[in-house]
C-alpha cells in the first residue's frame, strides 16, 4: 500500500510538471534533441593527509591488529577522484525538463590506521550511482536514484582477512526517490 501511495504521489508531481509549463517556451529555431548545453559536469580530486585517510567501510578500524603493517585488509584511501555528469537530451517540449545523471567516486591508497601510512596509488575500488530527474519549477527537481555496492579492484576483490567488513561499502545498495532544491542558478 505504501509503494502505491509513493508511486501515485510521484506520478501526480510528474503530471503537474508536464501540465503546467513555468519556463518560457523554447525558441522556434532551436532543435529538438541535444541543445548546446546538453551536458553539465564537474570533477574533483582529493588527497587525505596521513592519520586522516578516507574509510570506505571495507575494513574494520582495528585492521592493524590482524597483521600490523602487513595486514591484508588495508583499504583505507589516500586519494579520491569523484565527479558528477548530468545529461539533458531534449531542447524543446516539456521533455526538456528531463535529465539523466551519474556520480562515480574512485578510491586509491594502501593504509592501515595507526599502523601503516603510505602514498601508494593502489586502486581500492569505485562507488557509483545514477538516475533521472525532472525539473518541477522554482528550483525543485524530483529524482530517482540507484546506488550500487562498492566495486573493489584487483587483489582487493576477494576476502581480505578477519578485518574485512564485506562488499557493502559506506552506503550499501539502495534506490531512492527524492526532491532536490537549488539555490542560485547555473549559467548555461
Amino acid at each position: 500500500m505504501k509503494r502505491v501511495l509513493v508511486v501515485a504521489v510521484l506520478l501526480t508531481g510528474v503530471l503537474a510538471v508536464f501540465a503546467q509549463e513555468t519556463r518560457q517556451p523554447a525558441a522556434s529555431g532551436e532543435r529538438l534533441f541535444f541543445p548546446r548545453n546538453v551536458i553539465w559536469a564537474w570533477a574533483q580530486f582529493d588527497i587525505a593527509p596521513p592519520h586522516n585517510e578516507v574509510d570506505p567501510n571495507l575494513c574494520a578500524a582495528n585492521a592493524g591488529n590482524y597483521g600490523g603493517k602487513d595486514a591484508p585488509c588495508n583499504a583505507f584511501a589516500r586519494y579520491m577522484l569523484s565527479g558528477y555528469l548530468e545529461f539533458r537530451p531534449f531542447a524543446r517540449t516539456p521533455l526538456r525538463r528531463l535529465m539523466f545523471f551519474g556520480a562515480p567516486t574512485f578510491l586509491f591508497g594502501k593504509n592501515v590506521p595507526q599502523t601503516l601510512y603510505t602514498w601508494s596509488w593502489d586502486g581500492i575500488g569505485w562507488e557509483r550511482s545514477w538516475g533521472l530527474g525532472i525539473d518541477i519549477g522554482r528550483g525543485f527537481e524530483m529524482r530517482v536514484t540507484q546506488h550500487f555496492l562498492f566495486q573493489r579492484f584487483g587483489t582487493r576483490d576477494r576476502y581480505l582477512g578477519p578485518a574485512d567488513l564485506g562488499p557493502n561499502g559506506p552506503w550499501g545498495r539502495y534506490n531512492a526517490f527524492g526532491v532536490r532544491k537549488y539555490f542560485g542558478r547555473r549559467e548555461p
